[in-house]
């Protein structure tokens, strides 16, 4: 059908690079090459993930005290930032309610 479409009509309906009835694109020597080197790529990357760093022995908890130093350093920022505990008094220091008449 495509054949007979392009050979009728002697061209390619509505936009030539979208659509049902599109003008397949030229693969360059470029395309080539930058397939193959996506290839190579991923093929390197297969093959340092397929060999890991440290045993399933090593890894386990081998961060915990760092974890816990940082998670001491976030805390003590937060706090640092965190106000004075007010009290009551601060409060009703404008009433004066000790103060007495007489002085």
């Amino acid at each position: 059908m495509f054949l007979t479409l392009t050979l009728l009509r002697k061209g390619i309906p509505g936009k030539q690079w979208i659509g049902k009835y599109r003008r397949p694109r030229q693969i360059t020597w470029q395309m080539k090459r930058n397939t193959l080197k996506q290839l190579e790529r991923e093929a390197e990357s297969e093959y340092w993930i397929s060999r890991p760093y440290m045993t399933q022995e090593q890894e386990h908890g081998h961060a915990a005290e760092r974890r816990a130093q940082n998670w001491l350093k976030i805390k003590e920022a937060n706090f640092a930032n965190f106000p004075e505990h007010k009290r009551i008094t601060d409060h009703l220091s404008h009433l004066r309610i000790t103060k007495n008449w007489s002085s």
